[in-house]
């Protein structure tokens, strides 16, 4: 465990001494906060709307503000993540230091899961810094709590396995961009699997409509927390981990 944390604090601290971490920061809180003002005065028109015309069923306004807006993360986190993970492993062996980590006295598994966790604390302050706003709906109103947390568990799982997928991705090659643009790419696969499995009503449509990391997101952001969802994603966490140990052995064995 103490590895795990050496490795982790020395690469969150590589993450904000570089410029990368403020500009991800910066376009992730920006592009939040844009979305749920317009969702915000969408919303707000609607309420509006209806008092002045009277009718409507009572709606839970800001818990549908709040989901609507993690809805929404799910579409920039398919460009934020890799670029968060682009550089764990592909920037260590452009410098060279990838060889003095494989001599260190770290196990394969520490450096992953030290890696991992650096990009999993550095993915949850973005979380938490674009939920800033949203924390002015719960002072002025009273949203429903079950539906909120569903919301926000779906999007870390969602979140977490991209960051999985990308940790692998950053030790296939020693260039940064090539490793943004593959995990990209493989994200947007992911994504499009959904759209192939509504074509097909044979077992290999339901099973890519399965694949789809959208398709389980849209039962958290409903308010549903079925089991069969959070072990998808961490079912697809697990993987890109696997791959990821399984890539750094292989570099281990070729010297």
């Amino acid at each position: 465990m103490k590895n795990i944390l050496a490795v982790a604090g020395r690469e969150l601290r590589a993450y904000f001494t570089s410029p990368i971490a403020y500009v991800v920061l910066t376009v992730f809180v920006f592009m939040s906060g844009m979305f749920f003002q317009g969702y915000l005065g969408d919303v707000f028109a609607y309420a509006l709307q209806v008092r002045q015309f009277g009718g409507g069923q009572p709606i839970d306004m800001p818990g549908l503000v709040i989901q609507a807006s993690l809805g929404t993360l799910s579409g920039i986190l398919l460009f934020i993540v890799p670029i968060t993970t682009m550089g764990l492993f592909a920037e260590e062996k452009k410098r060279g230091t990838m060889e003095l980590l494989l001599t260190l006295p770290l196990s394969d598994f520490q450096l992953v899961m030290g890696k991992f966790a650096a990009a999993v604390v550095f993915y949850l302050a973005m979380l938490v810094i674009s939920a800033i706003p949203m924390s002015v709906l719960f002072l002025y109103g009273d949203p429903a709590w079950g539906p909120i947390v569903a919301a926000g568990l779906g999007i870390f799982l969602y979140g977490v396995s991209l960051l999985a997928i990308g940790l692998f991705i950053s030790t296939l090659t020693e260039n940064q961009i090539i490793a943004g643009v593959l995990s990209f790419g493989v994200a947007v696969l992911l994504l499009m699997v959904d759209r192939l499995g509504d074509d097909q009503t044979s077992a290999v449509g339901q099973v890519l409509s399965y694949l789809s990391i959208l398709g389980h997101l849209d039962s958290f952001l409903q308010g549903v927390l079925a089991t069969s969802h959070v072990v998808f994603y961490l079912s697809l966490m697990m993987l890109g981990l696997f791959l990821t140990y399984r890539s750094i052995d292989a570099m281990r064995w070729k010297g």
